[in-house]
């Protein structure tokens, strides 16, 4: 009844533009968070086949359950406790994450052989080494010989505007930081700080590896842009009834919602049990037939109340109800209209829906 459909067609037509745009970088396909909400073990085979050099994900166990999939490609993973057993990563050969001195240590106090990046601050103020502590952290890893320090990676702010000044900023301490590590003796030959719209947008800051994300599955990174990326998720319900309502009464708990003429309404199968907030009540716009319907009154667990007007359409019980993607709303769209951004609305689908795939004129499970 409540499913998401991923245009595998799709995920490899991004793949393969944005290793186009990136080269002769290499690319990195950024996997984590089940791929988006895409399905790791469907959508990462599809991407190394169409071009990716390597993969990333931010925790070690999702490192690890990729390289299930991914038996061989290079997979980087940077988001993890100084406490946390590295063995099963290292064990895998995951390529290490170093964001700050206290994880340089705890690496090097297992004894194990592993390839690094060694995450920089350069502006954002989240993971990576503080500038003062630069020196002595390259100078430390340098010194060990079981580990190889493959480059360097940063993140960028505020990559989606192109012209924001703090930019050329990043980049800049990202150069500093690189003239640094080179400068105790690290070769650092895969260096990366370029997201998607940076990737898109700032060539200087494409380095040697292009870390992609949010591209990948279709999501446009610069608002305003269109650079030929085709959305890759459609979530959809059905509809379980349509009832008439008359001009003054109310739908849905807390009565938020009342009619300013007689009409028909619309209960679809999808509620925050599933992923669809509840702070979403009024943004959402329902595809029936082609054509747009309001989402009115509260989202309730498991059910929401669609607004058909006079139902000229004839829509009825059992009609594909669509949430976003094709026939409704795109994912942008719908992230607009509710204050939020088109990363998580591609993650929200969760709960009771099933996952199928679309590749070619087939669909399957």
């Amino acid at each position: 009844m409540l499913r998401t459909t991923v245009d595998l067609d799709a995920i490899a037509h991004n793949v393969a533009y944005m290793k186009d745009v990136a080269a002769p970088a290499r690319l990195m396909c950024v996997v984590k968070a089940d791929a988006y909400g895409h399905g790791i073990e469907r959508v990462a085979p599809v991407m190394e086949a169409a071009g990716a050099d390597s993969f990333g994900v931010a925790t070690l166990e999702e490192a690890v359950a990729l390289r299930g999939v991914i038996p061989k490609a290079p997979i980087a993973a940077w988001l993890w406790d100084p406490k946390e057993d590295l063995t099963p990563a290292l064990d895998a050969g995951i390529q290490i994450g170093i964001p700050s001195l206290e994880h340089a240590r705890a690496l090097i106090a297992t004894g194990r052989r592993a390839e690094v990046f060694v995450l920089v601050e350069t502006g954002m103020h989240r993971l990576g080494v503080d500038k003062h502590q630069w020196e002595e952290t390259f100078a430390l890893l340098r010194d060990v010989p079981t580990l190889t320090v493959l480059g360097l990676m940063s993140h960028f702010a505020c990559a989606d505007e192109p012209a924001h000044p703090h930019n050329d900023h990043q980049e800049a301490e990202f150069r500093e930081a690189l003239a640094c590590a080179r400068g105790v003796g690290l070769e650092c030959l895969v260096n990366h700080l370029a997201n998607s719209p940076a990737v898109l947008t700032r060539p200087s800051a494409r380095f040697d590896q292009a870390r992609v994300g949010v591209a990948l599955y279709g999501l446009e990174p610069v608002a305003g842009r269109d650079h030929g990326l085709i959305p890759a998720m459609t979530w959809e319900s059905s509809v379980l009834t349509v009832k008439p309502i008359s001009q003054g009464e109310s739908t849905s708990y807390g009565l938020t919602w009342t009619a300013d003429s007689d009409r028909q309404l619309a209960t679809v199968a999808v509620g925050y049990a599933d992923g669809l907030p509840r702070a979403f009540q009024g943004a959402l716009k329902v595809g029936l037939g082609g054509e747009l319907y309001p989402q009115v009154g509260r989202v309730c667990m498991d059910q929401i109340v669609v607004d058909l007007g006079a139902n000229e359409r004839g829509v009825k019980p059992g009609d594909r109800a669509v949430i976003f993607g094709k026939g409704g709303m795109s994912a942008t769209e719908l992230a607009e209209a509710a204050g939020t951004i088109d990363y998580e609305i591609v993650c929200r689908p969760t709960g009771r829906t099933e996952r199928f795939y679309r590749e070619g004129d087939n669909n399957a499970q």
